[in-house]
């Protein structure tokens, strides 16, 4: 088996290693996506250290408080010597870890906890007591509860009245940077061209797992049949993992949310009208879990002169392998089951360069702090960004901006994340005129256009010298 490297998560890994040199008992909390590497990241924390690490088992039919119970106990006895350990009551687990744990430093890892308390409405509180009682006698214990659901996460832990003031740190990972997940396809000796990894990471994303997937040595072609589009093929039944493991009996109305997102940003009351449910907090609650679970995220769009966000907002699917799934895998489901889809190109598909262009704009703007760099723009000077969109009304005309970031001092780049097969012409430049020249901006603010690019771009387009700066894909494997 591949032993790859560790890549990224700087920024988490420091925090860890800060409770170190707490001189107390540490309780912190990791959360975020499925397949993230929240897990593996909690594993190099601890590798040099005494570590205990403790998984819950997926919900489904027939899954009881009983069954987690007995592969914890499990783990705990093998993890000291002894056959496995069986209890009725997770406060007497508790107990046997504690005194296992009571001296010296050990890192305790209890994962995918919300699967763990599956059965048990007891589960949360018994822990809390545990840790008030027995887990705190070691002054060098740090335990960290870590989850793929984080609203579960953020309702019961990090808003409970319970756990207040006793959790430190809490750490919630998104997808690596263009330079990470550029590390790790090298580590997999994959030598293709800056437009192949964007391919790659079209269907991936930032997703630890999904880019560890990738067979060593392969091309792109390979690469994309052997994940996507073979029977089996581990892309192939990841959504569907996904939706059942997290959102449970909620998966196939969550389901609909992202299908209808797959096209292109929605606003909410379209997503009413899709799941044909009146605009209430239930929808709205569907929503808040996808955000929190970094399945779609929300984009408001805002007043230039105040500076102000608006309420008006758009509801984005801003997971790659997700849309990916939803436009070429699901429709081919059957075709690839059967074999008969193992030497057909993606690229034939249809809608497949317009759906590029929307996982194009998705790693730019997960990539954004990159931009900043390369624009020369101190994050400090930022006033707002985001994909930007004006409605038509008697008095403007209706606009979309990929990516608009508004200074503090009036600027406003205007930035065109732009997919194409071949090289970009000079149309280009007319199209960003269009769209500056709808937008109805206050006296003494000054557009400047960026054009990002993933294929390369014509002679044209350098030449008239219109944009303030070109951007090369590969050149945000550069910056972090």
């Amino acid at each position: 088996m591949r032993t790859l490297p560790f890549v990224g998560r700087e920024n988490a890994f420091e925090q860890l290693n800060g409770l170190l040199q707490k001189k107390t008992a540490t309780l912190a909390v990791v959360s975020g996506r499925r397949r993230i590497g929240k897990s593996r990241l909690i594993q190099e924390f601890g590798k040099n250290h005494r570590f205990l690490e403790f998984i819950g088992i997926p919900p489904d039919i027939g899954i009881t408080a009983d069954d987690q119970r007995a592969v914890f106990g499990q783990k705990l006895g093998r993890s000291i010597g002894f056959p496995a350990l069986r209890a009725n009551d997770w406060s007497d687990l508790f107990q046997m870890l504690a005194e296992q744990t009571r001296h010296g430093r050990v890192i305790i890892l209890l994962d995918e906890i919300s699967w763990m308390a599956t059965g048990d409405p007891t589960f949360l509180g018994k822990l809390k007591n545990a840790w008030d009682t027995e887990f705190k006698k070691n002054p060098e214990l740090i335990l960290i509860l870590c989850g793929s659901v984080s609203t579960w996460i953020e309702k019961n832990i990090l808003s409970s009245t319970g756990f207040l003031g006793r959790i430190p740190l809490t750490i919630h990972l998104y997808e690596l940077s263009l330079p990470d997940c550029n590390q790790l396809l090298e580590a997999q000796q994959f030598m293709g061209t800056s437009y192949d990894k964007f391919k790659l990471l079209s269907i991936t994303g930032g997703i630890p797992w999904y880019l560890e997937l990738i067979p060593p040595a392969s091309t792109v072609q390979q690469c994309i049949k052997q994940l996507c589009f073979t029977p089996k093929a581990p892309l192939v039944n990841e959504f569907d993992r996904i939706f059942h493991d997290l959102f449970d009996s909620r998966g196939t109305i969550y389901k609909k949310i992202i299908t209808a997102l797959a096209s292109g940003p929605l606003e909410y009351n379209a997503i009413c009208d899709v799941l044909n449910s009146s605009s209430s907090g239930v929808v709205s609650d569907y929503l808040s879990e996808l955000i929190a679970a970094n399945f779609i995220t929300r984009d408001y769009t805002w007043s230039f002169k105040s500076g102000l966000f608006a309420r008006l907002s758009q509801f984005r699917l801003s997971d790659n392998y997700l849309r990916f799934y939803i436009k070429f895998i699901e429709p081919q489901l059957e075709n690839i089951n059967r074999g008969y889809f193992e030497d057909s190109r993606p690229e034939d598909l249809l809608g497949w360069h317009t759906v590029m262009g929307l996982q194009f704009e998705n790693l730019v703007i997960q990539n954004k702090k990159a931009l900043f760099k390369m624009l020369g723009i101190a994050p400090s000077e930022i006033l707002l960004d985001n994909p930007y969109f004006q409605r038509k009304t008697t008095r403007q005309q209706g606009c979309q901006i990929d990516y608009l970031i508004q200074t503090r001092l009036n600027n406003l780049f205007v930035c065109e994340i732009k997919f194409s097969k071949n090289p970009i012409d000079s149309s280009v430049i007319s199209e960003v005129q269009e769209k500056i020249k709808r937008l109805t901006i206050p006296r003494r603010f000054s557009c400047i256009p960026i054009l990002i690019h993933v294929n390369g771009i014509s002679d044209a387009v350098q030449d008239k010298g219109y944009f303030y700066k070109i951007i090369d894909f590969s050149d945000l494997f550069c910056y972090k």
